[in-house]
């Protein structure tokens, strides 16, 4: 027991100090090495190479988009989902990445809420990096790439981007837009594959709450223009 005491102990200091020499060097050749070693690379996490690539995708709602949703409320926030889903409320209290489906077999929407400035009062730091709101949060993360790495910071919202991805499917085919729909904006990651349709949104409203809608349509009945209508009913108490 105690010589496994000391290898614990041994292998925590040696990734400590690892980490502190990564820190120290900083050079973007060897972060970029760092983070394809200890969490992959775009072969084996399809969205660490996902990004908007096309402008700001914005849409006006139409009244027939949102025929036959129903309003699901709870205490912080509402929002409204066809029918046939069931929609679950979550916290942030572990690590949100999944590399295996969810649970729940058949239509499903999770849903995260959390109050304005939450990110940026969590990684205080990065407001001298120009990082002083949630929307600048959300956007360096969705937008980070392994090959564009030129510092700490970058690597930071390189970690954040799968640690912010859950499951999207065949991973292989995941794709990313930014949008722009009332007073909404935000991001968009997912993938259309056999399985279902899987669609990742990161939204910040006009006065700064962030909404995150995590959907997985087994049905195949949603598009990014539903989903869309979707995301403007979102709405905080």
């Amino acid at each position: 027991m105690k010589d496994k005491a000391r290898r614990g102990i041994l292998n925590t200091v040696l990734i400590l100090l690892a980490f502190a020499f990564v820190a120290r060097l900083g050079k973007p050749f060897v972060l970029q090495a760092y983070i394809e070693t200890t969490i992959g690379n775009c072969k084996n996490i399809a969205v660490l190479c996902a990004y908007p690539a096309q402008g700001i995708i914005r849409q006006a709602v139409e009244k027939q988009s949102l025929a036959g949703l129903v309003r699901y409320d709870f205490p912080d926030m509402e929002i409204s989902m066809p029918r046939e889903f069931t929609v679950i409320k979550e916290q942030i209290n572990k690590v949100y990445y999944k590399r295996k489906p969810r649970e729940h077999a058949g239509n499903v929407a999770y849903l995260l809420y959390e109050r304005p400035d939450f990110f940026v009062d969590l990684f205080p730091r990065l407001k001298k990096q120009g990082v002083d709101n949630d929307f600048e949060f959300i956007s360096r993360t969705m937008s980070a790439l392994p090959q564009a790495i030129d510092d700490l910071t970058d690597t930071f919202f390189v970690v954040m981007k799968t640690v912010f991805t859950p499951y999207l499917g065949e991973e292989n085919n995941i794709k990313m837009i930014q949008f722009a729909v009332e007073d909404k904006k935000g991001f968009i990651a997912y993938s259309l594959c056999k399985e279902a349709n899987y669609f990742d949104c990161n939204v910040i409203n006009g006065r700064g709450d962030f909404f995150k809608v995590y959907i997985k349509d087994k049905a195949g009945a949603l598009d990014l223009k539903k989903v869309l209508a979707i995301v403007s009913t979102l709405n905080h108490h």
